[in-house]
């Protein structure tokens, strides 16, 4: 199914994307280039003089090249594309916008695509629009969220599936999306040491990024097998990792002798092995990149364990605090009307999010820490309310 693009631009860069037909934008939309195929419609916003040029189709797939040359590489994502017809213009395009009710930030359906290109071939602000025609995409590229409050309602995006979601546990593949637009660059490198079914590979590969993954037990053939303890990589090769790790032994991976998942959360042996995995993440991770650690808490037979705060508190042994995300859960076995009225009865309460701990690896800071601290000034400002 083909889609819409609307690439945005000014006066100054217009004359020179109309020339070269290279459209290009920055890192905050990298990830809606990457969404682009070859035979998507692409049309290119002025935001000076609120036009809207049309109607033209993607060549090439979504592209980035921080050596590219127009612009001099400040706009490094881009698409090449070429005029179905005549290149055509409608003036006052934020009308039409706002008619519809979208922006040009969104991505469009086949329909909503097909109805810009007619507006601008038949230069109309006379617009009849079936409701029942969904004009913006929603489902096909996650947003990158903003905030400390992540959610989404499904496991996976787009037309191909990210994982399985039938294996148990899986990582919604919003959270890979999200983190390595955020904390990468197209063509580095992205470790999982705790692999799954398989979701960072498959995210990676769609967003333009290389992957290596591991696991004690693979489930596909592109899952290397290794113990998260001991990668077989060089010191400092990775650009960014990412683990899902067990939250104690609440879900059976596998019988493997060596599975940290089979070790319970209240049992301190549990942390002391995933330490290992930390100090091996600090091994092969590139000094000022990111770690993040997705981790939920327990609670079972009235014990409530905060795994969460451990994992975060040995992290910090090694890696300096980047920030912590809620990722709301939606899709656990424990969702259901029956628990939820077990969780009230009993006065329990059922998990309703995960901690993604992000974290970096800096070793200047690691040497800071060694000298002698000097008190924090915060200069504090007021705002009535």
């Amino acid at each position: 199914m083909d889609r819409g693009f609307i690439f945005a631009c000014t006066e100054k860069s217009e004359k020179e994307m109309l020339k070269t037909l290279i459209f290009t934008t920055n890192r905050i939309y990298g990830h809606k280039v990457f969404a682009i195929r070859e035979g998507d419609l692409v049309f290119l916003y002025n935001l000076d003089t609120d036009i809207l040029w049309g109607t033209f189709k993607a060549k090439t797939s979504g592209q980035y090249d921080k050596n590219l040359k127009i612009f001099e590489g400040k706009y490094p994502y881009y698409v090449i594309v070429e005029p179905i017809g005549e290149i055509k213009k409608i003036e006052k395009a934020s009308k039409i916008f706002k008619k519809l009710g979208i922006s040009w930030r969104d991505i469009l359906t086949e329909e909503g695509a097909k109805l810009i290109s007619h507006i601008i071939e038949k230069n109309t602000y006379d617009i009849n629009i079936n409701r029942r025609v969904k004009i913006v995409d929603e489902d096909y590229r996650p947003p990158i969220f903003s905030t400390t409050l992540w959610d989404y309602p499904k496991q996976s995006y787009g037309d191909t599936p990210k994982g399985n979601n039938k294996y148990p546990g899986v990582t919604p593949a919003f959270i890979i999306y999200n983190l390595i637009h955020r904390y990468t660059s197209p063509g580095e490198i992205v470790c999982d040491p705790m692999a799954g079914s398989g979701t960072t590979i498959d995210v990676c590969k769609e967003e333009g990024r290389r992957v290596i993954a591991f696991d004690i037990v693979p489930t596909r053939p592109d899952i290397i097998q290794a113990d998260a303890r001991a990668l077989p990589l060089k010191d400092n090769s990775v650009d960014m990792i990412f683990i899902d790790s067990p939250y104690g032994d609440n879900i059976k991976y596998n019988y493997h002798p060596k599975n940290i998942g089979n070790i319970p959360a209240s049992d301190e042996r549990f942390y002391d092995e995933l330490e290992k995995v930390m100090v091996e993440c600090y091994r092969v991770l590139k000094s000022g990149k990111v770690l993040a650690w997705l981790i939920g808490d327990q609670w079972a037979k009235g014990v409530f364990i905060p795994v969460g705060f451990k994992i975060y508190e040995r992290l910090t042994k090694y890696f300096v605090p980047v920030d912590i995300v809620c990722v709301a859960r939606r899709n656990q076995s424990s969702n259901t009307p029956f628990w939820h009225s077990k969780a009230i009865q009993h006065n329990f309460y059922l998990r309703g999010f995960k901690y993604l701990i992000i974290v970096k690896k800096d070793d200047k800071e690691k040497h800071r820490r060694k000298k002698k601290k000097k008190d924090l000034k915060i200069n504090w400002r007021y705002y009535e309310r």
